[in-house]
């Protein structure tokens, strides 16, 4: 459960985002779709950041809880932040429920907070599946072969840095 706090971070976001679509913003999502080079471009530098930072992290072991615990509002900040600053969530919200006919609520509250409140349990629900599967398999991996995961996913998370930071050009 403890796993978790990241995913909340992204669901937290993809919820504002579902809000915006939900609710036909446009002013503010047309302000955000026209804001691409600035978000990319923060939202690649910050990737490339993560990236390094998690090429040379150390691998957790699974008994080190505590150091689990000191994390959890930083983790679920930085998932928020990293999600928050992907210009694609709100195109995928827009065009998801456009093509559903999701987004004409027709002024009507409570069914757009309701489909508001669904993206933020999907995604919700989501994340916590994701790190329960990852978790039941954590526990079999060793610490040298963790080391490797981490410089692969750190390699994979600064090359989509350099490109988003390139693709806002």
């Amino acid at each position: 459960m403890e796993d978790c706090q990241a995913g909340l971070g992204a669901a937290l976001a993809d919820m504002i985002y579902g809000s915006i679509a939900a609710f036909g913003l446009t002013i503010i999502s047309n302000a955000l779709l026209a804001s691409q080079f600035w978000i990319r471009l923060i939202g690649g530098i910050f990737l490339v950041y993560l990236g390094i930072k998690t090429c040379f992290s150390k691998a957790i072991k699974q008994g080190d809880k505590k150091l689990m615990h000191q994390t959890l509002l930083k983790d679920f900040i930085t998932t928020f932040f990293l999600t928050l600053t992907n210009p694609m969530t709100i195109v995928a919200f827009l065009g998801i429920f456009a093509a559903l006919g999701l987004s004409n609520t027709d002024g009507n509250l409570f069914q757009g907070a309701f489909l508001v409140m669904g993206v933020f349990f999907g995604s919700s629900l989501w994340w916590f599946l994701l790190s329960e599967f990852v978790a039941l398999f954590r526990k079999k991996i060793e610490e040298k072969m963790m080391r490797w995961i981490n410089r692969i996913a750190g390699l994979i998370i600064l090359g989509f840095g350099i490109f988003a930071m390139i693709s806002g050009l």
